[in-house]
Order: C-alpha cells, then structure tokens, then sequence
C-alpha cells in the first residue's frame, strides 16, 4: 500500500495571516487606547461610546482605502510589466527564450533540459512562463485591491469590536480597567495564536504585542490624563 507524503509548510499562510493580525491588532490597540484617553479625561460613558465607535468606523476606512491605494499601485506595476513583457515576446522572441533558458540554468537544471523546459513552456504559456519565472507574478500573489480593502477592513473592524464591547459593559468606574486589561488579554492571544501558525514561539509572539500594546494605552491615558486636567 503507498502512503502519500504530504509536506506541511506554513509559509503558504504568512500573506493572509500578517494582514489579518496586522489589522486586527491595530484594530484592538488604536480602539482601546483611544476609549482609555477619553475616559482618563473624565468624559461621559455616552462620549467614551461614540468616541470608540467613531474610531472603529475611522479605522477601518482608513485601512480599506491605504490597502486598496497600495494594493492597485502594485497592480498597475505588474500590468506595465506584463505589457513590456508581452512586447518583448512579440519583438524578440529568441531572446526571450534564452532569458528563460537563463533562469532555469541558474535554477540547477541541465542546460540542455534547461533550453527544453523553456521552449515547452513558452508554446504553452510564452508570457504566463515569464510572468511567473521572471517577474514573480502568479494567480495566487497577484494584486487584488478590492478584496484587500475588505479583508483589512474587516480585521481592523474585528479587532476593534473586542474593547469597544467590552467599554459597554462596563459603563461605571471600572471601564478603565476593563477595557486595558481584555484589550491585553485579546492581544496576547492573538499575538500567541499568529505566533504559533507561523511556526514560532507562541509565548514571544504573544509577548511582543502586548509589550508594544501596553505602552500605547499607557501613552494615550497620560494624554487624557494631562489634558482633561488642563480642561
């Protein structure tokens, strides 16, 4: 009976999983630091609300339009390569043949086999072969500016429901303490559970960003702290 081997890598999940922890992440820190600053200047639980949810509606645009502004200047990069591309093989098509060849030897094949791979391909497939094995342009990693913006929306989004839930529970003296204490508690796990996914240490990863999430908060209540005084 033959088994087959399958081989688990993760570096299949790093692009997915770095925006979705990158957008919830700033989702939870950015939302909870800014219901900590507000609160610390003594503004009602009613202010304290719309300034959280003010933020998570903000947030959340700003990241769907920075993703799709970025995302669609990748995409017309790889189209204006793609057309050179296009032309070049149209013009020079030995040329681009032996350029093919090229990658494949510096790759580890024979070059004989070489000149054969790259001949078999370019009937095939001339510009999807120089895409992917040129330009590093493939189905899978190409530019998809719109579902970039909803995903990084959505994570930001996400992230952000978590303090600004846990501020209405919370309406009387104890807002503060909850909101920075779960708001921690979220990132740790997700920081621990990134972490873990991608093959590293859960308990670093869950480290870091709640190092660096702490210290946010921190800085934002002394603001609130400092003005509303001022006030």
């Amino acid at each position: 009976m033959t088994v087959r081997h399958r081989e688990r890598h993760r570096l299949d999940h790093i692009g997915w999983l770095r925006a979705a922890v990158l957008g919830a992440n700033d989702g939870i820190v950015s939302t909870a630091s800014l219901i900590l600053g507000v609160a610390a200047a003594n503004a009602t639980h009613g202010s304290i609300m719309v300034a959280g949810i003010a933020g998570l509606v903000a947030g959340a645009m700003s990241m769907a339009a920075g993703e799709y502004v970025s995302v669609c200047s990748q995409a017309d990069s790889e189209k204006a390569a793609l057309d050179l591309e296009r032309r070049e093989l149209e013009t020079d098509s030995p040329g681009e043949h032996r350029e093919l060849t090229a990658i494949y030897i510096s790759r580890g094949l024979d070059p004989v086999l070489a000149r054969q791979v790259a001949e078999q391909l370019m009937v095939h497939d001339a510009l999807g072969a120089h895409a992917r094995d040129e330009l590093g342009i493939t189905d899978t990693l190409s530019a998809r500016p719109v579902q970039a913006a909803f995903a990084s929306a959505a994570s930001f989004a996400f992230g952000a429901a978590m303090p600004l839930l846990a501020a209405a529970l919370v309406p009387g003296p104890g807002l503060i303490a909850m909101v920075s204490g779960s708001s921690l508690m979220f990132l740790a796990i997700l920081g621990g559970l990134a972490a873990k996914v991608g093959g590293a240490s859960a308990a670093l990863g869950a480290l870091r960003v709640t190092f660096w999430g702490a210290l946010a908060m921190m800085l934002t209540a002394a603001v609130g702290i400092l003005f509303g005084a001022v006030a």
